[in-house]
């Protein structure tokens, strides 16, 4: 497994760093999540940023307050913000743009 399951804590202790964290959020039986879980093993191991996964079915409670569409889908937050919600897992390099226009200082 390329990352770990976050609990909703370890998810918003995550957040609320000074550095970028991205959470991962998918369901087991979504076959455009188990395409974009591919492309997040690779991600992982190109950026040096803490990144979680979460099955929203056992994350009480996220969808609403992240007003979370459809999944797969991506957050990028920072100091307690959620700057970026990515649904369309088009390719590793827009992920990693996506990531950039964040925080350009981020990635390594």
């Amino acid at each position: 497994m390329f990352v770990n399951e976050w609990s909703r804590e370890e998810w918003e202790q995550a957040k609320n760093a000074p550095n970028l964290s991205l959470l991962y959020i998918y369901t087991p039986m979504c076959g455009t999540c188990q395409v974009a879980s591919k492309m997040m093993k690779v991600l992982k191991e190109i950026v040096q940023l803490p990144v979680g996964q979460a099955n929203i079915n056992y994350m009480k409670g996220l969808a609403m307050d992240y007003e979370i569409e459809s999944v797969p889908c991506l957050l990028i937050a920072k100091e307690g913000i959620v700057y970026k919600k990515v649904y369309a897992f088009q390719s590793i390099p827009y992920l990693l743009d996506v990531i950039k226009s964040v925080d350009d200082t981020e990635l390594s």
